[in-house]
């Protein structure tokens, strides 16, 4: 198929994901969708809870793996939909629907990617695509469930909307809960230990602390107190209050070293509820990279989550679509920004050479 037949085939893809809902850790739909979806074009496919992948026709033991991931699960759609998110509704060129954008566009331009490889003889790497579930919670069923299966993976190509500008390093994400401790006692007097007040200190400290090691493509660390609860009653001094704190690191510190920095400056008891989504990238001078430099592509740092978190092994994020629109109303692509997707996935990876990955 040349590129308008891959496109079409892209588009009317994912008008059918759009259509067949697949919330986080409800994609069984979506899943039998995009297995059939390979039946249908004779390509052998696997799954795995409701993780779809398939290889290359020509497969070489021996040869370094890449890989082509993108997820097919949703968030739930926001308030103020003028439209109906399950229904594709297209209006001129732009195609509106729940997941058109995240992940749906990148997804099937990299499936339609895949198809155009699927054939070729002596390419220097094996091929996998893979569509996987419960991106959007970081989920255990999602990518991290499917590794194991795929082998040595050499490099990951994730497909998020970055509107085809190559995302070379992304921002980790953990989630602190922090209790402080006091002691109960009544309002009206002078007793008791405010629990509440001992958090505000901490909190304030969070808020006004800097971390020194500030990266020139993700910026600083941010940390962020996004919740908190105390009290029972009007009169009752509270002996216990809890908070959360929203941490995104760079790649200049690991999720725990950064715990560690929080909690020896703070009298609250933290407890980190995950270390696993650290920051991750490639680097600069990787030869996919420079091929992308060398087309004139833009390279950016995200501060947005992604799979690549779960992925040990070096990744790049990269796909159609604008990560403005994630998650928000009336969420949309265009069908010129899948076929461009298409088109350049197949051009980067055209020009992989032995011994790049």
């Amino acid at each position: 198929m040349d590129i308008e037949q891959l496109a079409n085939k892209a588009i009317q893809l994912l008008e059918q994901l759009i259509a067949t809902p697949s919330l986080s850790r409800e994609e069984g739909d979506t899943a039998e969708l995009l297995f059939s979806f390979f039946e249908q074009l004779g390509i052998p496919a696997e799954r795995q809870l409701n993780n779809v992948w398939a290889r290359n026709k020509h497969w070489e033991e021996g040869k370094p793996i890449l890989l082509l991931n993108s997820h097919h699960d949703t968030v739930k759609a926001a308030a103020g939909w003028q439209r109906p998110p399950f229904q594709p509704t297209t209006e001129g060129e732009t195609l509106y629907g729940l997941g058109s954008n995240d992940a749906g566009g990148p997804l099937v331009s990299l499936i339609a990617t895949f198809v155009h490889f699927y054939e070729q003889p002596n390419l220097p790497f094996n091929l996998i695509l893979a569509a996987t579930a419960e991106e959007e919670i970081s989920g255990k069923n999602g990518i991290a469930a499917l590794l194991p299966r795929l082998g040595n993976i050499s490099l990951g190509i994730v497909g998020e909307p970055t509107k085809m500008e190559m995302a070379i390093a992304e921002k980790g994400l953990m989630v602190i809960d922090g209790t402080a401790e006091g002691k109960s006692g009544h309002a009206a007097r002078n007793e008791g230990v405010n629990a509440l007040y001992k958090a505000l200190e901490d909190i304030a400290w969070i808020r006004e602390h800097q971390f020194p090691k500030v990266s020139p493509l993700l910026g600083a660390v941010k940390a962020t107190v996004t919740q908190i609860e105390a009290g029972s009653q009007h009169n009752v001094v509270p002996d216990r209050c809890s908070f959360v704190i929203d941490v995104r690191t760079n790649e200049a510190y690991s999720n725990e070293a950064v715990f560690e920095e929080l909690q020896a400056s703070t009298r609250s008891i933290l407890k980190a509820r995950s270390f696993r989504l650290n920051s991750s990238g490639i680097p600069l001078d990787h030869p996919v990279i420079q091929y992308g430099k060398s087309l004139g592509w833009p390279h950016f740092g995200s501060p947005t989550l992604s799979d690549q978190a779960l992925m040990p092994f070096t990744t790049l994020k990269l796909g159609p679509g604008d990560s403005a629109r994630s998650h928000t109303a009336d969420e949309f692509i265009r069908h010129s920004e899948i076929k461009e997707g298409i088109q350049k996935y197949i051009q980067l990876i055209s020009m992989i050479q032995p011994g790049d990955l």
